[in-house]
């Protein structure tokens, strides 16, 4: 049964018990029955989440959704060549649909589509709005979703988890929730499994859990590497990860709709093997700025963005951070890639695979899909933590073309911020977070992409209730896709957390760091 995240702020609470109080008066469900009598209409309709004319995967949670078209109750119905499904509503337009009713029509309807037709009642009777399109696609999603829920704007940590939903149903896992004055983030998978799991947690108690199997280790990196270990990518096979080690600086705009701007002021690339505990640089550069790493899905090469600063070399600390506050808006990172041995445990040199500066633009979170044949990255006008810039939108590289030609996502953008995506393991399905709604939440939507390379248009994240999107107020944050559920619950992460001691990683300085100018793609 689906339960809300907990805990819950006390004023939330209030809304949550009224809401459920309202809808067990208000939602009382008559028979789903489609009416004999009705008026034919071109209305186009509206409802919210927008599940009209979309592509969803078979194994889906039920898409219940609310009519917004003015009327007193409401019937859907959903007829395909293998049966129909019916729902009706109360007066809040709700349309909640029996789950294993919903399993039985999705499952006979794979790679085939579903007509949907709304009637609604007012004063004057039954009407019937436009007709739309519910295209069912043969291939799954990946069955788990883990996610982090934190305020969308905060100046010091408070409370945020890190939560796991099963994508079949409403079902909701709470793998951490933090204390006052802590902090976790980055959870990261290894090839969509969950057999090993990595968690950042900061503030009180804090460390690097790497989770392998049954197994928990909690780490501090050496002293050698102040910044430590930040955004992460764990070798597809290999008990190896690569991080960025990034100095950030979070600051506020007083008059400005993007509220918040998050700069780098320090970043480089370390390599962590997790069999010798050790870890070294693999660049260290003062003029460039490497970040959000991330392994072809053969483990022979590291793709990450990278700014060039020059002006950065000559500065103090001090000085860097007052740079970087009054020049964030020229800061445009460029998607790099090296090579990668496995048996020396080597990397190439650094090569330009996008060159997105030379266009006035800058990328982030790279990321190559489960066939390698395509990296799917956001695009905006400046910086690297695109999840406030309403300029970011999705692009896509098809690394098979001899000469890279990326070209927006199209389908899946919006006016507003699309960032952190993630892949399926088949590689149809992506998700991403996405400010679309109201500007303010980023909630997680799925799109369909297709062999050709396109995808289909963005729905929603499914919830039990119409309104639980709108009742909850947090962001969702770095969705991620895996096949499994999570090997720890709650109270084991919570142990690890609070009774491990940190392990210091040794420091490896055999390999010198890079420091040559990157080189063009060819």
């Amino acid at each position: 049964m689906y339960t809300p995240h907990r805990p819950l702020h006390a004023a939330f609470r209030l809304i949550a018990v009224a809401t459920a109080a309202t809808i067990l008066c208000t939602n009382c469900r008559k028979p789903a029955t489609p009416p004999e009598r009705f008026v034919e209409t071109e209305e186009r309709p509206l409802t919210y989440p927008d599940y009209t004319d979309i592509t969803c995967p078979y194994n889906i949670a039920p898409l219940n959704f609310k009519v917004m078209n003015p009327g007193q109750e409401c019937i859907a119905e959903l007829t395909g060549r293998h049966g129909t499904l019916t729902a009706s509503s109360g007066r809040d337009g709700a349309l909640r649909f029996p789950a294993p009713e919903w399993r039985s029509v999705m499952e006979s309807h794979k790679g085939d589509s579903l007509t949907v037709r709304l009637y609604v009642k007012d004063r004057s009777g039954w009407r019937r709005l436009r007709p739309y399109k519910l295209r069912v696609a043969a291939e799954p999603i990946d069955r788990f979703l883990t996610y982090r829920l934190i305020e969308p704007g905060y100046i010091a940590f408070k409370q945020m988890g890190i939560y796991q939903r099963d994508l079949t149903g409403f079902d909701v896992r709470t793998l951490y929730e933090t204390p006052e004055k802590h902090c976790v983030n980055c959870h990261n998978y290894q090839g969509h499994g969950t057999g090993r799991m990595m968690l950042h947690v900061r503030g009180n108690d804090a460390g690097t859990l790497i989770c392998d199997g049954k197994d928990i280790a909690k780490l501090k990196f050496p002293e050698q590497i102040p910044h430590g270990a930040t955004y992460p990518a764990w070798h597809p096979e290999r008990r190896w990860l690569v991080f960025s080690s990034n100095s950030t600086n979070q600051s506020f705009h007083i008059n400005h709709p993007e509220k918040i701007e998050v700069q780098d002021m320090a970043s480089d690339l370390i390599f962590y093997n997790h069999d010798t505990r050790t870890a070294r640089y693999i660049l260290r550069t003062d003029s460039v700025l490497e970040t959000f790493p991330h392994w072809a899905p053969d483990g022979r090469r590291l793709y990450f963005t990278a700014a060039h600063v020059p002006d950065a070399a000559r500065l103090t600390e001090e000085e860097r951070t007052a740079y970087f506050l009054s020049h964030y808006k020229e800061l445009r990172y460029d998607i790099m890639y090296m090579d990668f041995d496995t048996s020396t445990q080597t990397f190439g040199q650094p090569r330009t695979l996008v060159n997105c500066s030379k266009e006035g633009k800058s990328a982030s979170v790279a990321r190559v899909s489960p066939d390698g044949r395509y990296l799917l990255y956001t695009l905006a006008d400046y910086g690297q933590f695109h999840i406030w810039h309403r300029s970011a939108d999705l692009w896509i590289c098809n690394l098979q073309d001899s000469v890279p030609d990326p070209r927006p996502l199209a389908e899946a953008n919006s006016k507003e911020a699309d960032s952190y995506h993630s892949w399926s393991s088949n590689g149809r399905w992506i998700v991403f977070s996405s400010r679309r709604d109201d500007g303010s939440y980023t909630r997680p939507y799925f799109a369909y992409f297709n062999r050709k390379g396109h995808a289909c248009k963005p729905f929603m994240l499914p919830v039990e209730s119409p309104d639980d999107h709108i009742l909850l107020l947090k962001s969702y944050n770095v969705p991620e896709l895996t096949r499994d559920a999570a090997i720890f619950d709650k109270k084991t992460m919570e142990q690890a957390v609070t009774g491990l001691a940190p392990e210091t990683v040794g420091f490896e300085a055999t390999h010198a760091p890079y420091s040559a100018p990157c080189q063009e793609h060819h």
